[in-house]
């Protein structure tokens, strides 16, 4: 049987059948051999600005050139110059270790170049979204009326939300929102998205544990209520970013509820620890919020991007995104199903489902429990290896795989400055060295050394090692500094 283009004349922009095959070969081989080598590399690799542009200015070439010296370089000369995000001693900011399943379904997704705005566009595509976003209400323990949508991640899935916030409430004038002071920029940016004015992003108070005082919460919504302006939404936070911590979720579902004020959880990077014993508990009460973010691409192992938008009723998300113009008429035939643009901010979007599909169909849920598990447990083993050092100090403690420490040695009674200028020396030696990718933060002004442990590579040496190497470090620095 002949290829029904063999004989035909081939375009331009087309490659022969052999040499597709070998250069998705050599792609296949160039990316299995990073991920064999990676625990070897170092977690971070950078280059200037001056570096780069050295490397890459160049006009774009009129004649093309062999694809297989297109792909080689830009494996050597492009790719290379990030941060390994799923190197098992990346411990800054938060983790991505993508399954090759999932990888493998980027890929499929792609070569079918899928449009998954409407029904018309990819049935089989929103069918398949459907089922895993029932797998997430399931796990999260929604109704069966609540539903949702992929999204490129957290940024975007609390846009969405912030929107049918807004449309619930009516739309009103002077609308206020509230959110921790540890909650992430994206929550403040989504909220003057939606034309909430910037001094109307209240910032809540936390406690001694960074979470949400519900004392001050209460009192700024009655102050704001008393002078004409309009509530509309309260976030929490389901694993804030710097520390771990999870606000008291439940008694901000029942402040809500008796205020009649949405309530959105960022659950971005910590939503999925809901998988696990330990997560489930420390999430309890994430079931009532109105809408939650979570990301896929975080602990759930899969490639960029893979945000995800739960709403508690998916009516009040579609009411708030759904456009019917002239010309996606043909996509309205049946109305039994779901066209995903009516329920967020695009119409052009890609296939992101099939990704966690394909990887837990092929290693099975329990796998994914044990993998959420190691990391909250890889953390709290570091959280106890802090207390018992000699030199390193708890600043707060693990909580979904997030753990914050500095470099202080017992009864050392050094100055808060001559800490910070040590334990700047330290996160730098770290990256400098090559030992591990960390990252620093601001814990009630107290400079800080983070761990977010999401790495589904990522062994108790790994940690051990970076530990150790802080220890050194931090040694080192104080013999080469004044105090």
């Amino acid at each position: 049987m002949t290829s029904p283009t063999e004989g035909a004349a081939r375009s331009e922009l087309e490659l022969p059948r052999d040499e597709m095959l070998a250069l998705a070969q050599k792609a296949a081989e160039l990316i299995v051999h990073r991920l064999e080598h990676l625990a070897y590399e170092p977690a971070w690799r950078g280059g200037t600005r001056a570096e780069l542009e050295a490397l890459l200015r160049e006009p774009p070439p009129e004649e093309g050139r062999p694809a297989l010296e297109v792909i080689e370089r830009a494996a050597q000369e492009i790719l290379p110059f990030a941060c390994r995000v799923d190197h098992p001693r990346f411990f800054a900011f938060v983790p991505s270790s993508a399954t090759w399943p999932g990888v493998l379904a980027d890929f499929l997704c792609a070569g079918h170049n899928t449009f998954q705005g409407t029904w018309l566009g990819a049935s089989g595509p929103s069918q398949l979204e459907l089922v895993v976003l029932d797998w997430f209400r399931d796990w999260i323990g929604y109704p069966e009326t609540a539903s949702g949508l992929f999204t490129s991640g957290g940024s975007a899935a609390s846009l969405d939300a912030f929107v049918a916030a807004r449309e619930a409430a009516g739309a009103p004038e002077r609308a206020t929102v509230y959110m921790s002071d540890q909650s992430h920029s994206a929550l403040s940016r989504a909220a003057t998205i939606v034309g909430i004015r910037p001094e109307c992003v209240r910032k809540v108070r936390s406690d001694g544990y960074f979470r949400m005082d519900m004392g001050r919460l209460a009192e700024m919504v009655a102050a704001d209520r008393a002078a004409g302006f309009n509530p509309i939404a309260v976030c929490a936070n389901g694993g804030a970013t710097n520390t771990g911590a999870v606000d008291p979720l439940g008694a901000m579902a029942d402040f809500c509820e008796a205020q009649r004020i949405w309530f959105h959880v960022d659950a971005a990077y910590g939503g999925f620890a809901i998988l696990t014993e330990k997560g489930k508990k420390a999430l309890e009460g994430i079931e009532r919020a109105d809408s939650i973010a979570v990301d896929a691409h975080k602990w759930l192992f899969q490639p960029f991007e893979a945000g995800c938008l739960m709403v508690k009723d998916i009516r009040r998300l579609e009411a708030a995104f759904s456009v019917q113009p002239e010309y996606l008429q043909d996509t309205q035939f049946g109305r039994e199903h779901p066209n995903f643009s009516d329920r967020g901010l695009q119409l052009t979007r890609s296939f992101r489902a099939l990704k966690v599909w394909m990887s837990i169909q092929t290693f099975g849920l329990a796998a994914f429990r044990r993998s959420v598990a190691k990391g909250i447990q890889l953390a709290e083993e570091a959280e106890e290896y802090v207390r018992a050092s000699e030199w390193l100090q708890i600043a707060n403690p693990a909580s979904l795989g997030v753990v914050c420490f500095r470099f202080n040695p017992r009864d050392s009674g050094y100055s808060h400055e001559y800490l910070e200028q040590i334990n700047k020396k330290v996160q730098a030696r770290v990256i400098e060295t090559a030992v591990a990718m960390t990252s620093s933060t601001s814990l009630r002004g107290i400079y800080s050394l983070r761990f977010c442990i999401l790495n589904h590579h990522t062994t108790w040496q790994d940690v051990l090692g970076t530990l150790q190497a802080i220890e050194r470090f931090g040694l080192e620095a104080v013999a080469s500094t004044a105090k």
